[in-house]
Formats: structure tokens, sequence, C-alpha cells
């Protein structure tokens, strides 16, 4: 079937309901964000021929409809507010309500040159429970700036106590979340190849192997791209501006950022070098870490690729 003749749809996604629009149609539906809502859409998008779907993320709220139709068969296509920002401004599109932003997600859907292949399905759980654990890790910081605060001597022993009683849960959630992959032996062999880069922990390489599942398939531009890690030009001109990190999934490049201070200084040969030789040119510290969190995505991307445990000539 031609790009042409493809029908396609737009969803805007809300707590409640959803707002449904054909591309180059007037036709529209409006139906509830519960199960039966997901299927009296599907029937509605299969009996007008729909085999695109487009939706925009929507903190979660999008979930439970895009799983419902990719089990029913429709290629489902998820884009970023971003991306729907920017092609709203290029058309010169200013007015928004739910109804609009429907069509508005339609055409995207109907324009994307590139369609992913859906992730794997059994990536959605284990990524509920690693977004559980990075939540406990939120908790634990903000409580340790209370604590660093706090001069009471009933608040601070009160502050210790739900540090350390949430340092045991965050340790026993990950216990429990590798256990959850290791049933996977596919899963499983990712995971350990991804954990033998030195630098990369337990924690580092279960982010990696959830929140990267292309993680082996891409270039080594392409991935640190993907996790917002490379470095753009910002050069007009005459004038030459300093390279900066932007976009990517900010998840995964916390997560590598927090692994890059200990590897860079004590547990990767490679990046320690190149850690001191950055600052040996005159580069600023965060700006050598980022690109030690740079090369250890690389380092993770190639193993996988590979299909061989880590090797420091890798490095090279």
């Amino acid at each position: 079937m031609s790009k042409r003749s493809m029908v396609c749809a737009g969803i805007d996604t809300g707590k409640r309901k959803l707002d449904v629009a054909l591309h180059g149609r007037d036709e529209r539906l409006e139906v509830k964000n519960d199960p039966v809502g997901h299927r009296s859409l599907a029937a509605w998008l299969r009996e007008r021929g729909v085999r695109r779907v487009g939706i925009e993320a929507s903190g979660g709220y999008e979930m439970d409809v895009v799983a419902a139709l990719r089990r029913a068969g429709f290629v489902v296509v998820v884009f970023q507010p971003a991306q729907v920002r920017a092609y709203a401004m290029f058309h010169l599109q200013l007015a928004k309500n739910d109804k609009l932003d429907a069509v508005l997600i339609a055409a995207c859907t109907a324009a994307a040159a590139n369609i992913h292949a859906p992730p794997d399905p059994r990536l959605s759980p284990l990524a509920a429970r690693l977004t559980l654990i990075e939540q406990i890790g939120a908790d634990i910081s903000r409580h340790k700036t209370r604590l660093e605060t706090c001069r009471d001597p009933h608040g601070r022993e009160f502050w210790q106590q739900e540090i350390a009683r949430l340092e045991a849960a965050e340790k026993a959630e990950l216990k429990a979340l590798e256990k959850m992959i290791r049933q996977h032996r596919d899963l499983s062999q990712r995971l350990d190849l991804i954990e033998s880069v030195d630098g990369i922990g337990i924690k580092t390489a279960i982010i990696i192997l959830v929140r990267i599942p292309e993680i082996g398939r891409l270039g080594r531009e392409e991935v640190a791209a993907l996790v917002g890690l490379a470095p753009y030009d910002d050069d007009s001109g005459d004038r030459h501006g300093d390279r900066h990190i932007r976009g990517g999934r900010k998840r995964v490049r916390s997560g590598l950022y927090a692994a890059a201070l200990p590897a860079s200084f004590r547990h990767n040969a490679q990046l320690r070098a190149m850690y001191e030789r950055l600052k040996a040119a005159g580069k600023d510290h965060k700006v050598a870490l980022v690109a030690c969190a740079r090369k250890l995505v690389i380092f993770a991307n190639t193993v996988v690729a590979r299909g061989t445990p880590w090797q420091s000539q890798y490095a090279s």
C-alpha cells in the first residue's frame, strides 16, 4: 500500500478521553480512555481501513491504548510532543484544542517517513519497575538534602531512618528487577554483555538494557544522539559557538553520567586516560564527564553488537 493511499489516524490523549481524527477526512471520534473505549476505538479504526495510528506521548496516559492498538494489529507511532509542536509551527498552525490536535497528529502520522518497529513488549513491565526504582532514588536524594539542613536531633533521626528504609527498598527492588530480566535468556545474555564493560554496574546495565532496546543495532553516533550525549555544533557565519548536548532520553543520560564519575576515576583505564587527556587540554570537569558517559554507552553498544564481553581494545 502506498503512502498516499494509506489511511492514517491521529489520537490526542487525555486522562479520561481520547479524541481521534482521520487524515484527509472529516470523520471524528471521541471515546473514553479505558478498556471499553479502546475496544470501540479499534473497531472504529478497522471499519475505516486505518493501518497506521499516531499518538503523542502524554505522561503515560497513552500507554494502555498504544498497547491495545498494537495487540489489535495496528502500526502505532508514538510522537514526542516536540515533534508535534515542530510540525504545527512548520505549517503555521497556532490554534490548539483536543480535536485540532488529533487532526495535527494524524497529519504527522501520514507524513512520517521512518516507522520504527514496536518495542519488545517484555520491556514494558521492566520499565515500570525501573521507574519505581528511579523514583525511590529521587526520594533518597531529597531526604539526604533535608538531613543536611536539619539541626533538630529528632528530625535528623527521622530522616536517617527514612533514608535507610528507602535504601533497603531500592536494593530489594533492583534485585527483584534483575531476577525478572534473568527469566529471559536473551535479555540475560544482553545484560551480562553490557555489565562486562568496566565501569558499568548492574543498575546502569539494567538502565541501558531497558531504556535502550535498540542497543547493539545502532552506530556510534546514533546511540550517542539517542541518549542525548552527542555534541551539536552551534555555528552561524563567522561565529563558532560552543558545542552542546541536547535532547535524547534523559533517564538514560542521567544514569550514564552518574556512572561516568567512578568509571573515569577508578574502574575503566580507557576512561581514566580520556578524562585526564581532556582535563589537560583545558576542558571543564563536566564536559570531560559527559565525554566519558558518551564513551560508556558506545562501549555498551559495541559489546552487544559483537556479542562478546568487554575487552580493553574496544576503546580504540
